[in-house]
């Protein structure tokens, strides 16, 4: 298959590019940076290039999370996707992988399965985080063989949650740390993924029925239990433990992509985060 990958230089298409290359498929990369560069948000740039790749499918890793900007990442979720599926479209076509959250829904007490809707909040910023994701979903079901992959909070090479990386820096007390997240040790409760396993599962849904699917490990965990062993493997301070629970923070369960032979290499952030080089 041929496939173009949008996002190719980012921390998931790093990994994605050679798995699906080592998987027999023929890959096209456009990103900002690199050699085929592409701003998502020129619509006209990105319908030559997918004019031009002509693939059979396209998958979708754009975001914009070097500059810790969330507006400017719901701008590419909105506006980026949509330059993005029109250009599918008008190119013929059929598949599209697309990568989302898995922190979108509404609240509730246990993990969510993908039958749950998406929050519907009024409050921003959550709002527009969550209108961004509604937006990306919505268009990129415009395709007849529509895939979104609802990822937990990516870690590994390239994120902010490797050794070195910005969450790092605001454990150990560096003001100038900017990532969009939170370092709270209380009861909130979010899902991971390596950033590995995330590029497998998006090779692996190139044959996967439409819809969507968490693609998250099988320990979702409240901040006062993983972020102790993140401190650990990064070597800086651990936070006190706090009270509280913001009630979307509910994670996520893994069983749809499981029962279509995903499994995550690492299972668990309590031996993934020692392992993020690999």
């Amino acid at each position: 298959m041929r496939v173009l990958v949008a996002g190719a230089t980012g921390a998931v298409g790093r990994q994605l590019v050679p798995c699906l290359e080592a998987a027999g498929h023929e890959v096209v990369g456009i990103s900002r940076r690199g050699p085929r560069p592409v701003d998502v948000l020129d619509a006209e740039a990105v319908r030559r290039a997918v004019a031009e790749a002509a693939p059979d499918a396209v998958v979708h890793q754009l975001t914009d999370l070097g500059g810790a900007d969330g507006a400017a990442n719901d701008r590419v979720r909105v506006e980026g996707t949509r330059n993005l599926v029109d250009a599918a479209r008008e190119a013929g076509v059929r598949r599209i992988v697309a990568q989302s959250i898995s922190w979108a829904y509404a609240p509730g007490d246990a993990p969510a399965d993908e039958s749950v809707p998406l929050d519907p909040t009024e409050e921003p910023p959550r709002s527009r985080i969550v209108a961004g994701v509604r937006a990306l979903e919505s268009a990129v079901a415009e395709l007849p063989e529509a895939v979104v992959l609802r990822y937990g909070i990516l870690y590994g090479p390239g994120t902010w949650y490797a050794p070195g990386g910005a969450v790092a820096a605001a454990l150990a007390g560096d003001p100038g740390a900017r990532f969009l997240g939170s370092t709270a040790a209380d009861g909130s409760v979010g899902s991971f993924v390596h950033v590995a396993d995330a590029a497998e599962a998006a090779v692996r849904a190139l044959g996967w029925p439409p819809g969507a699917y968490n693609v998250v490990d099988d320990e979702p965990a409240p901040g006062h239990a993983w972020l102790p062993v993140l401190a650990e493997a990064l070597g800086v301070p651990a936070p006190g433990r706090t009270e509280g629970r913001a009630p979307w923070a509910r994670g996520a369960v893994n069983t749809r992509a499981r029962t279509l032979g995903w499994a995550p290499a690492r299972p668990s952030w309590r031996t993934g985060f020692a392992d993020q080089g690999r």
